[in-house]
């Protein structure tokens, strides 16, 4: 799955609302980057790298697996799949859209 292919679906996740309330940025590294605008209405999703309330960093074949629920969150969190930054609140709403 490609940045696009994780955008769209991420996309689809999040709907026009979905509770998350904040902006959380997936940083893919090179490959890119996912920002959720849960503030706005509707949500949006784009590859901009803005400023986040949170931000996930995890490589895009990780992110890919937890699009597809090959990875749990948590587990990805404790394995070290995931880094997450800023506000921990943010991304423990993330695990309901996601």
């Amino acid at each position: 799955m490609d940045l696009q292919a994780c955008t769209e679906a991420i996309r689809q996740k999040v709907g026009a609302d979905s509770g998350l309330n904040a902006t959380l940025k997936f940083d893919c590294g090179s490959d890119g980057f996912v920002y959720i605008d849960g503030k706005s209405t509707p949500n949006s999703v784009d590859n901009e790298d803005k400023a986040a309330d949170c931000t996930v960093g995890i490589t895009l074949d990780n992110l890919a697996a937890l699009l597809t629920g090959d990875l749990e969150p948590a587990t990805g969190f404790m394995m070290g799949k995931l880094k997450v930054s800023g506000d921990m609140g943010v991304a423990m709403r993330l695990q309901r859209v996601i």
